[in-house]
């Protein structure tokens, strides 16, 4: 009978509604490059609007809403809102283009891949091209790299190109769209890491929809450029000027070939959101945590960070004076591709564990070890 009310009492909850999954699958498909932001954010604003009491945009993005905004202690849960992409670098006289990175993009995975060129006149489609197979038998396979993927977008010329709205600077996205595989995977470009964004507008959802008062000011935040170094965190840290942040972003699913456990860690997709260990993440806060998912039932995992995260949490741990910062990562397979891949039940988690935290927090907490 105790075996019988145990597994009882982990049954997994579902949080993620039909409507929000809309709202997910369309927040994906647009693109949200890294210093182009503007279209995603305000995508997210407009779902998050009727859950809280105000709102607000810094000068490069960066997207805020707020519960309680007349509070004094501020908590700030966040995610950030950018995606990997390219920038057109060179037009040859032939018509083909040559790109840089704008943030991690893999160039392994861009030959043969459709891509969306942003011009002021819209979007133009192109493609990674890349010689036949058959030109290249007999010879050393060269490898793609930065000096030979190109995009062709069917001119000829570059006073063709040109005549597109295409010029150096242009920013280029994947096209690839959202989808769910084996009723189990939420798919897509750019989960990482909007699906971050979309977990804490889900929080605030609750909230709204529990009719949860928060004794402190809730500071929901969707930061952008943190693909090329956390930027958009370091300035909204400063002008927010949180007592608390709890930031959420992807960490590496382990359990697919050539990643080694060593290193990486042993992480898994489907067994919960993913705690963090380093210096940026403050103890106590950790350990609340810890003690919020025990208590809740809510499954999840250890990860090691060494000295840095890597994430916005070191943005918020280290500003203003130091914040109490801790980390929950959502387990994804495949980042940096155009095929990343989350277990929706690690969706549902990692949005309970930031909601029951939440709860938990009490108004002025000092989350010091010691004070003297």
């Amino acid at each position: 009978m105790a075996e019988k009310n145990k597994k009882k009492e982990l049954k997994h909850n579902a949080v993620v509604t039909k409507d929000s999954l809309s709202f997910f699958e369309k927040y994906i498909n647009n693109a949200s490059p890294t210093g182009f932001e503007w279209e995603g954010q305000r995508l997210w604003l407009d779902y998050l609007k009727p859950y809280v009491d105000d709102t607000f945009v810094d000068n490069y993005g960066t997207a805020v809403g707020v519960i309680n905004p007349k509070a004094e202690y501020k908590v700030v849960i966040e995610a950030h809102a950018d995606e990997i992409s390219w920038f057109v670098n060179y037009i040859t006289k032939d018509g083909l283009i040559y790109v840089i990175r704008n943030g991690g993009s893999d160039h392994q995975i861009a030959p043969s891949k459709r891509v969306n060129i942003h011009t002021e006149k819209g979007i133009v489609k192109a493609v990674f091209g890349w010689p036949a197979i058959h030109t290249r038998s007999g010879e050393k396979e060269e490898n793609p790299s930065l000096k030979n993927i190109f995009l062709d977008c069917g001119c000829s010329t570059k006073e063709e190109v040109e005549a597109l709205g295409i010029h150096v600077g242009c920013v280029i996205t994947y096209e690839d769209t959202f989808s769910i595989l084996n009723d189990r995977y939420y798919v897509g470009r750019a989960m990482d890491n909007r699906a971050g964004g979309f977990m804490i507008a889900e929080v605030a959802r609750l909230l709204k929809e529990n009719k949860k008062k928060l004794p402190f000011g809730l500071y929901i935040v969707n930061s952008v450029q943190e693909e090329i170094g956390l930027r958009g965190a370091e300035m909204i840290a400063d002008r927010i000027k949180p007592n608390v942040a709890i930031v959420t972003d992807v960490t590496h699913d382990t359990q697919t070939p050539m990643i080694n456990k060593i290193t990486q860690g042993d992480l898994f997709s489907g067994k919960g959101p993913v705690l963090s260990y380093a210096p940026a993440v403050q103890i106590n806060l950790n350990k609340l945590l810890v003690k919020v998912a025990e208590k809740n039932n809510i499954p999840f995992q250890r990860q090691a960070s060494s000295r840095f995260t890597g994430t916005d949490t070191d943005a918020f741990a280290y500003s203003n004076g130091g914040v109490p910062s801790a980390l929950i990562s959502l387990p994804l397979r495949y980042m940096h591709t155009t095929v990343e891949m989350v277990h929706k039940e690690d969706v549902d988690n990692v949005i309970r564990l930031i909601y029951e935290t939440l709860l938990n927090i009490e108004n002025g907490q000092d989350f010091r070890t010691f004070t003297k």
